[in-house]
């Protein structure tokens, strides 16, 4: 599915964001997705590419009844004529949401929430964890991206969701100012112009549970996003999580347990947390990235860590995903095959 833009004035259309029609200088729209789409041509590739080593797959071209054209690579078959379409996951809480972006992280976010089958109504209460780790520039992908928070917040605002009920949630557990982090990664900068309130969870009131300290909040919101920036060095969903302690009790933990045994014992006790990972540029441990164009969403962290590490690097999955059957997750959207990349994983 190929989100497409219009200029309300003359009419033209463009498959990229170009924000102002270049001809009328209108500001462009986003045009509805067709929702029968069929298959107008299949092409079977059997020799392999930097980009592209599993053989053999397909290449399709696709057309939607708007008219809409656009090519998708493919693991399975398909005959021209065809009827595409994407069948919507059956196990909500431990399915996990795969999809291949170009320009826009929006339809990828709107494409989660419908193949989990996600209702937002216009009372929820929501709350958004960023990753949020080093005073640094977007470019340096340690801290979620301005343009997917942004992606994030347009998305709620389209389903009614008002700016009083959200909070953007952060907290530093490293030597680095949290609000030097929200200022230098540019997030500070996107709350304030959506007019959303950003929040330092050390000045918030927790709960404690099973001897962990948990912001209050969590257990009163209606839905809480997780979104986190994956990379090779760590499982940053999971630590993510993490910052939902409050930071002394957390540390006083470290002392008992390990890592794992605290993320265990947490994620027994957080109501439903849907993780958004972003991974449309990956940084490798060593610092330098890699171009991968996915977006994952699932309410079952482990998974998509799961699932990321096989796409990105099958070679060197922690031991603490290494225990989850693949063939058990319930994938849908995109196939691991179409959007594994090996070469960048070396």
């Amino acid at each position: 599915m190929m989100q497409y833009f219009y200029c309300p004035k003359c009419k033209e259309k463009w498959q990229y964001p170009v924000d102002k029609c270049p001809n009328c200088f209108e500001k462009i729209q986003r045009e509805a997705q067709g929702k029968k789409i069929k298959v107008l041509s299949v092409c079977k590739v059997q020799i392999p590419t930097f980009l592209h080593e599993k053989v053999p797959y397909f290449v399709l071209l696709l057309e939607d009844e708007m008219g809409h054209r656009w090519v998708q690579k493919s693991e399975r078959e398909y005959k021209t004529g065809d009827e595409f379409f994407l069948e919507k996951a059956r196990d909500k809480k431990n399915a996990l949401v795969l999809w291949k972006i170009k320009y826009d992280f929006y339809q990828a976010i709107e494409k989660i929430f419908d193949l989990l089958s996600i209702d937002v109504l216009s009372h929820f209460k929501i709350l958004i964890l960023p990753t949020l780790e080093t005073p640094v520039h977007p470019y340096f992908k340690e801290n979620t991206s301005p343009e997917f928070l942004s992606a994030i917040l347009e998305f709620l605002f389209q389903k009614g969701i008002k700016k009083e009920n959200i909070k953007v949630l952060g907290q530093s557990f490293n030597q680095f100012d949290i609000g030097a982090c929200a200022q230098k990664s540019q997030l500070l900068n996107v709350c304030q112009k959506f007019g959303v309130l950003p929040f330092d969870l050390s000045q918030g009131e927790f709960v404690l549970k099973e001897n962990l300290e948990i912001f209050k909040e969590v257990f009163e919101a209606d839905l809480i996003l997780n979104l986190s920036m994956l990379k090779q060095s760590k499982m940053q969903s999971l630590e993510n999580l993490l910052k939902l302690i409050k930071k002394e009790n957390y540390f006083a933990q470290e002392y008992l347990f390990s890592k794992e045994e605290i993320l265990k014992k947490l994620l027994e006790i957080l109501p439903p947390v849907l993780t958004l990972g972003q991974a449309d540029v990956v940084q490798r441990k060593d610092k330098k990235h890699f171009i991968l164009d996915l977006v994952l969403g699932s309410f079952n962290v482990l998974n998509l860590e799961r699932v990321f590490f096989e796409i990105s690097f099958p070679n060197e999955i922690p031991q603490f995903l290494k225990e989850i059957d693949l063939k058990e997750i319930e994938i849908v959207g995109r196939k691991i095959s179409e959007v594994q990349v090996l070469a960048f994983s070396l």
